[in-house]
Order: C-alpha cells, then sequence, then structure tokens
C-alpha cells in the first residue's frame, strides 16, 4: 500500500505539472476487450477505450516486469498492430520509449487504441494461449496510461469458441464472469486471467471463500485437496491472526513436467505434474507449494520489503531483503506441511539437510553475501549462466536456512514464549495494518530483536551481510539436534564438472570453482572424449577405477578441435548433511524442540 507522504508527493507533483490534466483525468474510464481470433498462433485481440481525456496526447505504457518475478522481461516486445483511433479516424501516435506509445489526442476526449500480442512462453509468470486456454498473465498484457495507476479499468473478454470458464481474482461486474473490474492498475497486474474449460472446485477456510482452478488435467484428488489445501490456509492464517482476502483463486497449470509459483495479492498460479499428485512426494511437494505460494498473501504481498511497492513499472525495485521475502517464505512452506502432520519429523528434518547440501555445496556461497544475492537478483537470481553457482547463491535456500536459525534462536532466548511466528504477526501487524507501509532493513531487525531479547548485530554480520561459515550445530543444539555429513569419510574422486551425457562424449555444461576440472582447464561446451585413451559417453562413470591423486589425461574436443589436459583429481568435498539428536538432550533441548516442531 501506498503511504501518505508518497501519495502527497505524487499527487503535488501531477498538480505541478498541469492541474487541467489531473481534473480530466478523475473523468476518464477505461475499458479493455480482450477476444481470441487465432489462438491457435497464439495470440490475444485487445481493444482498449479511454474516455474522458482533455490533454493534447496521453503516453500508454507497457510494463517492463511483473511483481514478484525479478527480471525485467520486456513484455512490449509481444506487442504488435498498435493502432488508435477517435470517431472512427485514426489518430497519429509515436513510440517514444521501448515501452511508451504516445498518442495525439488533442480535440478528442475518446480514444480506441487497438493491438495484439503474443502469448507463447509457459511460465508461471508469463501469458500464453492456444485452442485449449489462454492465461492472461496481465502485467505482461495490458497498456495503462501514463500517470493514472491509481484508476479503475473493466476487462470484457470474449471467449474462443468452447471456452466457458473464467477464473481471477477480479471482481465480476454484476454478475458476468465474462466481465471484470480492478480499482486500480495495481490491482489488475497482481491478477492473473485463466480463461478456458479448467476443472473449479472450492472449498472455503479461515473465512475466505477459495477456488482451485485445474487446467490440463491430472491424477489429482479433490476431496483431499479441499481437506489439505484448507489446512494449510487455517495454519498460515494462525500465524498472522487473520485472513485479509474476500476470496482466493488458485490457478494451476498441470503439464507432464511442470513445477514452479508466482504469488498475487488475491490469487497465485502454480505449475505442477499432472501425474505426480498420487505419489507422496509428489502430493507433499504439491502441498508445499502451495503452502509457499499462499503464504506469499501475507510475507511480501502486505507485509512487505518497503521498495517493493507502491512499483515502478518501468525499471528495477531494488532490496536486500528478498531473503525475508522469500527466504522465509521458503522455510515456512515445509514447516506449514509439517504442521499439518503429512510430513513426519524425519521426513522434515531431511528437507531441512537438502537445504543446507544446496548452500554448503554450492561455491557461490563463499562469494556472494545474502542481502547481495537479494538485491542483484535483478541481473543473477533469473538470468542463471554457467559460471552462476561459483558466483551467487539462492535467497531462498539460504533464506530458509537464516530463517530456520534465528527461529531456533528466538525461541531459545525467549524461554520457549516466542517463536518466528511472533515475529511475522508483530511485523505485519505494525507495518501493513497500522503504519500501512513496508519496512526497512533496520526495522526487520529490529523486530526480530524484539522476540530474541537481544541484538543480533553478529548474525546480520556473519550471516546476512557476511560470508562467514554457518554454525549449524550452535543452533540446532538449542533443539537437541547436531548435523552430521554422510560423505564424512569418504574419499571418491570428482573432476567437479556439471555435463550431459551424448553418443560419444560428455559435453561439459558446467564447472565448479576450486575442483579439478576448474584447476586443471577443463572448459563449458568441451566434449570429453576419453579419459586416458577409454572413450567416455556416461558423467556418472566416467571415473570409475580412478583414485583421488591420480594423474589424467582427459581429452576433449573444444570448438570442434582436440585437445589433451593433464587433470590431477581431487577428493569430492561435497557434503550430505543429515539432523540427528544428541544423545541425552537435556529437558531445556527437548522444550525447545517441542516448540519449534509443535510436537
Amino acid at each position: 500500500m501506498k503511504t501518505f507522504a508518497i501519495f502527497a508527493i505524487a499527487l503535488s507533483a501531477l498538480m505541478t505539472t498541469t492541474t487541467k490534466k489531473t481534473i480530466a483525468a478523475d473523468k476518464v474510464q477505461i475499458k479493455y476487450e480482450v477476444s481470441f481470433s487465432e489462438p491457435q498462433a497464439h495470440y490475444a485481440d485487445i481493444e482498449m477505450t479511454i474516455s474522458g481525456l482533455a490533454q493534447p496526447h496521453v503516453d500508454l505504457k507497457m510494463p517492463v516486469w511483473t511483481p514478484g518475478s525479478y527480471l525485467v522481461r520486456e513484455f512490449e516486445k509481444n506487442l504488435e498492430g498498435f493502432g488508435a483511433s477517435a470517431l472512427g479516424k485514426p489518430l497519429p501516435f509515436l513510440k517514444t520509449r521501448k515501452n511508451i506509445w504516445r498518442v495525439t489526442t488533442q480535440g478528442v476526449n475518446t480514444i480506441k487504441v487497438k493491438y495484439r500480442m503474443y502469448c507463447f512462453e509457459i511460465s508461471v509468470r508469463t501469458a500464453f494461449i492456444d485452442v485449449t486456454h489462454a492465461f492472461l498473465s496481465t502485467s505482461g498484457m495490458f497498456l495503462y496510461p501514463d500517470g493514472m495507476l491509481q484508476h479503475p479499468s473493466t476487462i470484457h473478454i470474449t471467449p474462443y469458441k468452447g471456452w466457458n470458464k473464467v477464473s481471477t481474482s477480479l471482481e465480476m461486474v454484476g454478475n458476468d464472469p465474462f466481465t471484470r473490474t480492478a480499482p486500480n492498475y495495481d490491482i489488475l497486474f497482481d491478477s492473473p486471467i485463466e480463461v478456458g474449460n479448467q476443472d473449479v472446485f472450492g472449498f472455503t477456510a479461515a473465512g475466505v471463500n477459495y477456488e482451485v482452478a485445474m487446467y490440463g488435467g491430472g491424477n489429482y484428488d479433490k476431496e483431499r485437496l479441499k481437506k489439505d489445501m484448507a489446512h494449510v490456509v487455517e495454519l498460515e492464517t494462525a500465524i498472522y491472526g487473520e485472513n485479509p482476502n474476500k476470496h482466493y483463486t488458485f490457478i494451476v497449470h498441470n503439464y507432464l513436467k511442470g513445477g514452479g509459483g508466482l504469488e498475487h495479492l488475491s490469487s497465485t498460479v502454480l505449475g505442477a505434474s499432472r501425474n505426480n499428485y498420487n505419489t507422496d512426494a509428489g502430493y507433499e511437494g504439491f502441498l508445499s507449494l502451495v503452502a509457499h505460494e499462499h503464504f506469499h498473501l501475507w510475507n511480501v504481498k502486505r507485509l512487505r520489503p518497503i521498495a517493493l511497492g507502491p512499483f515502478d513499472y518501468d525499471k528495477e525495485n531494488y532490496t536486500t531483503d528478498l531473503w525475508i521475502a522469500e527466504g522465509f517464505t521458503a522455510y515456512y512452506d515445509n514447516l506449514i506441511v509439517h504442521r499439518t502432520k503429512l510430513y513426519s519429523t524425519e521426513n522434515y528434518l531431511g528437507v531441512l539437510a537438502a537445504d543446507i547440501n544446496v548452500v554448503e555445496n554450492t561455491p557461490g556461497a563463499k562469494i556472494q553475501p545474502l542481502s547481495q544475492a537479494s538485491f542483484d537478483a535483478w541481473i543473477k537470481a533469473y538470468r542463471p549462466d554457467e559460471n552462476t553457482a561459483n558466483t551467487a547463491i539462492s535467497y531462498y535456500n539460504k533464506g530458509s536456512i537464516a530463517a530456520l536459525l534465528l527461529d531456533l534462536e528466538i525461541i531459545k532466548d525467549s524461554k520457549m514464549k516466542y517463536c518466528l511466528d511472533d515475529v511475522m504477526r508483530y511485523m505485519y501487524k505494525q507495518y501493513y495494518k497500522t503504519l500501512k507501509r513496508g519496512y526497512t532493513d533496520k526495522e526487520f531487525k529490529e523486530g526480530l530483536e524484539k522476540f530474541a531479547g537481544k541484538n543480533l548485530d553478529e548474525f546480520y554480520a556473519k550471516y546476512v551481510n557476511g560470508l562467514d561459515k554457518i554454525d549449524y550445530d550452535k543452533y540446532l543444539g538449542y533443539a537437541g539436534y547436531k548435523l552430521i555429513d554422510e560423505n564424512a569419510s569418504a574419499n571418491v574422486p570428482t573432476l567437479g564438472i556439471k555435463g550431459v551425457n551424448t553418443l560419444n562424449s560428455v559435453k561439459v555444461t558446467g564447472v565448479l570453482r576450486g575442483t579439478s576440472a576448474w584447476i586443471d582447464g577443463i572448459n563449458v561446451n568441451d566434449e570429453i572424449t576419453t579419459i586416458d585413451g577409454k572413450i567416455v559417453n556416461d558423467v556418472k562413470t566416467m571415473l570409475d577405477g580412478k583414485n583421488v591423486g591420480d594423474h589424467i589425461l582427459v581429452s576433449v574436443l573444444r570448438d570442434g578441435r582436440p585437445l589433451d589436459l593433464t587433470v590431477t583429481l581431487l577428493r569430492n568435498a561435497d557434503i550430505k548433511a543429515k539432523i540427528v539428536s544428541v544423545d541425552s538432550p537435556s529437558a531445556e533441548q527437548l522444550a525447545v524442540r517441542k516448540k519449534w516442531l509443535s510436537l
């Protein structure tokens, strides 16, 4: 939400520029018509009508990114066929920037703008259309008039033949499911729309009506999902003390292989594998995804870093706190599933250990601090390349570990009175409900310290802004656990590459910092053909019979030319973490454990 100060400054600037324009803007009405003349070619046809104009020109803008996905995606690249008219006559226009079309409106008060959007990128954050359905990721679909982000709009959808349903969190106009309204553009751009013949079912939880829209089929059990998804909703609502929605929509895209999710204010879009619902791992993984994205309706959509709203849709919006917004959410998603009793404690500890493995086995964890990983999301997190593992760390995985450590610290220091739940509830009420704004780095740290009852400068210096090795045993020890490395006694050689098998070679796709391949010059895109004269075509067995310390001759094709490299094999230093109980945990440790794991 906007703060009063920000709103006042923006209003003052607008009035100073042109009072006449501001007065006219109050009378502006904006309507969209969306149709699908060529869904087989992945197009949406959009007609935008703007009435009540009283200015010489209007700038129409396309957002370049979508909130929740921190990458400038240049949605305007998919727009074609732009044209504007008034009273049936063409209006002059000029494209002034990559995402801005300036339409001359001198002497007219109503204009029609037509354009087409090409929609053929399958993800939870981008639009996709074919003859079976249309997924409209609204931030990448709808132009908006510059200076009018606070204006309401109406969207009418003319479905393709045979399509009969619309699923979105946008409110209906009257009882027409194909006509929706948004009170402002922040809401419109935060409300994706699914159109087609999706399987729709619902449930009520925490006093809120939930709709689940399933596209793509699948072996899901509706009744089981209703029960377990409702349980997740109730548990998460209990953390914050209220559920701020009247209704909420899950849009689920089921593919042969699918994954990922993107949060919105009153909805989410999930990607899933259609045939995985009937396995324990598949079902628990889906429920964890549900828990993650639904938890965001508080953490990030309402309780948010101060940089994340009001949004600038033209450029990056930087924050060092994605480790809280995403990392804490990644911690809670599995913790919530554990609280439903679907995860056993042993399984939950295994999930935590898997996060530890990711962090400890990623060389970039020694290069990039957690706060910097958040800030650099725009250039690193969504643009991974062959060297990303060596230079960066995920604010999801390491942020989740940071949340784990802080949760245990708060429980122990408060003598089991508080936990991280209390911090999240307090911050939500203090900043979203009372102050009606986002928090700063300093303010969230103060919130943590309020419940830990102590200064957390050292924690931040080591684990948020620094690169210290994490003392897992210290924090797990509060709950009577310890970390063991099941690979500690292994003496297995590794080249330190990532690769894909081909018919006659292994093609190198990544080289990890500090490994044999890194030191002795194996490069990404090298095709390893033989090792000591033996043909290689399987990355898993290429070192069979070799030992740590061996000097081997690796023959590669580099840009089609043969090259021989002498490589000294080093030990595989990757850990395999396992969290186990200490012998004879104390009464205090057991009490911390009980509070932490809701035993």
